[in-house]
């Protein structure tokens, strides 16, 4: 096969490929032109081209995420590498292996004014599980080696243990045009074999032992991949009655038996009931919380015991109560944590207080909303209501997840969000990147100010018609007119949510979106069934809400 001269280029395409990574996301430059040759000529690596790095790396998140395999990204040298920098955050602290592949200069032209130079390795340290600096010359049988053994060693690391982003610097020399023939999957590959974790039984028993009734437990779930595993054991402790299970939206665990709507029952609940209520144990699995009254909940209870469950690069104590770290799969360790725990099986009310006052706080959750003027709450909890079965749901950072988070989200699909570092930057990428691996609708509930945010995605040739996109218009920022830090203050309107200059009509006129419109009830319920039923082209619904009202509807929720 007739490919690029540079051997690193097509080493990393073959071993690409023998480590499960099937997509690659390219942005256009000319240091790295040989590495998109070379991945592009591989007949068994998709490569999708976007332009902008930002979005780039996003859009590759959101495949990772979706298809759960390893995803690849290429950029040419300079501050290319530097946009990649939010995306690789994300995807560090939520486990995405993504695969960074950066274009550099040789060692000796970095500081010395030549064009798109500066210095690569280290730059994304913090954010990567590791860095490989891939020399430009391989002149020799042991430079051969060595390449090789770098590349199998970053992508080994990336997919292996907790996964997450790798970061390969390749150094490419001029002329970076030849060409010469290569035989594809003729470099060496190696494997790992790395044996499922369990505890062993004695010691499961005893954990089981340290928490059996009567001693009051609490299982909280944040942001995970739908896991079937997972799901099971968590109801199977759910039936224990000195269990409370209470989970996220995003953490995409359904279940009758378990708690889902967090803010709501919490918010529902008396400070004498919190008091009475209080766990002993509190079990944490997934990633990082979106409830803030759960956190200080828990962060408010004294002698409470946590314990972490799930492979972190990180001793994670959030809510300074930490006492014991287990350090594997949580679908892995619930399901023995169940098992243990049946033996010390005895009569306690303790789920059974907890799911009374859920139903309590459900009850009054729909008495509010269903007296609730036209607002982003009203809004978003007929929109929730309305979303077919088998879309699935992302949700831009700020209002939008937490208003899902008040929802009956169970019947969903699949939700996620960008809650690694929590950025607003990238959501509509990360979505778009999302829609490309998954058959059916994705649907993005984004609001106005991360919509402006990422507009880069919106004109990408990968938009198609599964993918659908509601922007919650309220004027910009309307989560700063909720929060207590910024919500009082007189610089509000002018500095935190003041008014975004986003024509959403013209934009999607320009970028080929079917494009519809609500600023009511009446017009939302009428413009999502034509918005749902498009499927020549993709679709986006404005949804006009008064800010202030919006702002004090969602107060009102939490100090009713």
């Amino acid at each position: 096969m007739e490919t690029t001269d540079k051997l690193s280029c097509n080493i990393l395409a073959d071993l690409l490929v023998a480590h499960g990574v099937k997509r690659a996301v390219v942005s256009p430059g000319s240091r790295n032109a040989p590495i998109i040759v070379a991945l592009s000529r591989c007949q068994n690596l998709t490569c999708d081209v976007v332009i902008d790095e930002r979005s780039a790396a996003f859009v590759a998140l959101g495949i990772a995420v979706q298809s759960g395999e390893p995803t690849a990204i290429v950029c040419t040298s300079g501050t290319a590498l530097l946009n990649y920098a939010p995306a690789v955050a994300e995807a560090f602290y939520r486990g995405v292996p993504l695969i960074v592949v950066s274009a550099d200069r040789p060692e000796e032209w970095i500081d010395q004014d030549d064009s798109q130079t500066l210095w690569q390795p280290g730059v994304l340290d913090k954010i990567v599980k590791r860095t490989w600096d891939i020399p430009a010359r391989i002149d020799c049988q042991d430079a051969r080696w060595s390449v090789n053994r770098m590349i199998n060693d970053a992508l080994i690391e990336a997919t292996t243990g907790r996964r997450g982003p790798v970061h390969l610097n390749i150094r490419l020399d001029a002329p970076l045009s030849r060409m010469t023939d290569y035989c594809p999957g003729s470099s060496r590959v190696i494997s790992m074999v790395r044996p499922i974790t369990e505890l062993p039984t004695c010691e499961a028993r005893e954990l089981g032992a340290r928490i059996g009734s009567p001693r009051r437990v609490m299982v909280i779930a944040g942001f995970h991949e739908p896991d079937e595993r997972l799901t099971r054991a968590m109801a199977k402790i759910a039936m224990l009655p000195n269990v409370v299970v209470l989970t996220e939206t995003i953490a995409n665990l359904h279940s009758p038996l378990l708690i889902s709507r967090i803010d709501t029952t919490l918010s529902a609940m008396t400070d004498d009931e919190k008091r009475e209520l209080r766990p002993d144990v509190v079990i944490t699995v997934g990633g990082a919380l979106v409830s803030r009254h759960v956190k200080e909940y828990v962060r408010s209870l004294p002698g409470v015991e946590h314990w972490s469950v799930g492979e972190n690069h990180a001793t994670v104590d959030c809510f300074r109560h930490l006492s014991l770290r287990i350090d594997m799969p949580a679908a892995v360790f619930m399901r023995q944590l169940a098992s243990a725990m049946q033996p010390f099986w005895a009569k306690c009310d303790y789920s059974e207080q907890w799911h009374g006052i859920y139903r309590r706080a459900t009850a009054r959750h729909d008495n509010y909303v269903a007296n609730a003027p036209w607002s982003d709450m009203a809004a978003m909890s007929r929109i929730i209501k309305m979303i077919p079965r088998g879309w699935n749901l992302h949700l831009s950072n700020g209002t939008p997840v937490r208003y899902a988070q008040l929802m009956d989200c169970t019947r969903i699909h699949r939700s996620d969000c960008n809650r690694g570092v929590s950025g607003i930057d990238g959501c509509t990428s990360t979505a778009l990147g999302a829609s490309t691996a998954y058959r059916g609708i994705t649907l993005l509930i984004s609001g106005d100010m991360s919509c402006q945010y990422d507009l880069a995605a919106l004109s990408s040739t990968l938009m198609s018609p599964r993918m659908k996109i509601i922007v919650m218009c309220n004027g910009g920022g309307g989560i700063f007119r909720f929060i207590g830090s910024t919500s009082s203050l007189p610089e509000l309107d002018r500095f935190f949510a003041g008014p975004v200059n986003l024509p959403l009509r013209q934009i999607a006129e320009g970028y080929g979106f079917s494009y519809f419109e609500a600023d009511n009830i009446e017009s939302l319920e009428s413009s999502f069934k034509m918005f749902a039923a498009e499927t020549e082209r993709p679709a986006l619904l404005a949804v006009r809400t008064p800010a202030e009202i919006s702002a004090k509807v969602l107060k009102g929720y939490f100090a009713c």
